[in-house]
């Protein structure tokens, strides 16, 4: 976004976010956004800085570890809930007011996941949180699009080089299908690695003038999945 000209507001529960890229152009604010009164008060912040907000990328989330529906905590799946799936509602529904005054049109970015395409056992609360924010986007874009309010979905897959993934996670996982680390993060039908730079870029593109006439899309980013397929 920075590198297109963007002015940024950051918002991470980790609070060097707020130190992290010191420059004038990002405005960085610590927030746990499954609280609604921090995430609020940021989204407040952040428009008063600037003087609005144009654009927003739906691109908080978490991914528990492998459960079965049958071992699931409620607290579990509330916690997984609240921050793939009530924060990105609440931050739609406090953007809003701005996004439908931004000069060249509101832009939504949400971050879906593979697993709504092609879900797997172990990961009900990830994938059903997914599905639910996919939803919620064609909704909005239904809603919103007369407003000139343009809402589309990425869904990346295996995007190792993020905090969720440490090396020892990565190994594992490996092991689990016989291959090789590297193999691992090639494990697609075109035997390439999707990074956080990859996705970034792609999400920087729908909110600028390549995607001006859509809305509604659903993008994969995962080198292609057989089971997507």
């Amino acid at each position: 976004m920075l590198a297109r000209g963007a002015a940024v507001i950051a918002l991470d529960i980790d609070a060097t976010v707020e130190t992290l890229f010191n420059r004038a152009d990002v405005l960085g604010i610590s927030c746990d956004v499954a609280n609604d009164t921090q995430l609020i008060n940021a989204i407040k912040q952040g428009a008063a800085h600037f003087g609005g907000i144009d654009m927003l990328v739906l691109n908080a989330g978490i991914f528990p570890g492998g459960c079965k529906i049958s071992e699931l905590s409620s607290n579990e799946w509330r916690k997984v809930m609240s921050i793939n799936l009530d924060a990105n509602l609440i931050l739609m529904r406090e953007v809003y007011p701005f996004l439908k005054l931004a000069p060249n049109g509101g832009r939504v970015v949400a971050m879906g996941s593979k697993n709504f395409l092609a879900p797997g056992p172990g990961a009900i609360a990830y994938s059903a949180s997914k599905a639910a924010l996919t939803q919620m986007t064609r909704v909005a874009a239904l809603e919103w699009g007369g407003e000139n309010i343009r809402i589309n979905t990425l869904h990346p897959d295996c995007v190792f080089d993020t905090g969720i993934w440490t090396d020892e996670v990565l190994a594992a996982r490996a092991r689990h299908y016989g291959l090789t680390v590297d193999e691992y993060k090639r494990k697609n039908v075109l035997k390439t690695e999707v990074t956080s730079q990859d996705v970034a870029e792609l999400t920087a593109e729908l909110c600028g003038s390549l995607f001006a006439k859509t809305t509604a899309a659903q993008l994969p980013i995962d080198g292609g999945n057989d089971r997507v397929i």
